[in-house]
């Protein structure tokens, strides 16, 4: 089981991103962190979307499609390479859809209301802003073999190596130390 069990983890420093990262070790084991309909709902407040999970009954196969077709374009400019029409075609409609709707309290909070689609359309602007915004060269992904986690590196340096340094720079930091360990004993 992936360390990053809980798809309510945001690490990745974009909305986006953070949603794309709902599903864990892509090339390997598949772990989906959005079992249903409910999941995808409280994912949608945790990230602080909507204020209140909108109902989301039958969504859950649109919101995965986006999040995967979001992977791939990330993918596809992190490695330089055309991303494919489709996915591209995907976040643009989900991109046009109603915004969630934002008001000003009277205390100065804000109210974040909306459908599961609104939700959506926030991510997939989210996706588009980054891929099509400066932050885009920070893009990067996970060092850790196993993890596919997607995330903006905002060291100083750019030098960030893992999503996480408490699970993935942990863990490679440990493979690295027992991989020397290895090497003097033999």
């Amino acid at each position: 089981m992936s360390d990053f069990a809980d798809p309510h983890l945001f690490v990745s420093g974009n909305l986006a991103l953070n949603f794309i990262g709902t599903a864990q070790e892509r090339r390997t084991t598949f772990i989906e962190l959005l079992g249903g309909d409910a999941e995808l709902g409280e994912w949608v407040v945790a990230a602080g979307i909507l204020d209140t999970a909108p109902d989301p009954t039958g969504a859950l196969e649109r919101a995965l499609r986006l999040r995967e077709a979001a992977w791939r374009v990330m993918l596809a400019v992190l490695h330089g390479e055309p991303c494919a029409d489709a996915d591209r075609r995907l976040l643009n409609r989900h991109a046009r859809d109603t915004a969630p709707e934002l008001s000003l309290r009277p205390d100065g909070s804000v109210r974040r209301s909306g459908t599961i689609d609104s939700a959506l359309a926030a991510i997939a602007v989210s996706a588009i802003e980054l891929l099509g915004g400066p932050d885009r060269a920070r893009l990067k992904e996970c060092g850790r073999d196993a993890c596919t986690r997607l995330y903006l590196d905002t060291s100083r340096g750019g030098s960030r190596r893992w999503c996480d340094m408490a699970v993935c720079g942990n863990r490679a930091k440990s493979k690295a130390f027992r991989a020397r360990g290895a090497e003097h004993t033999h």
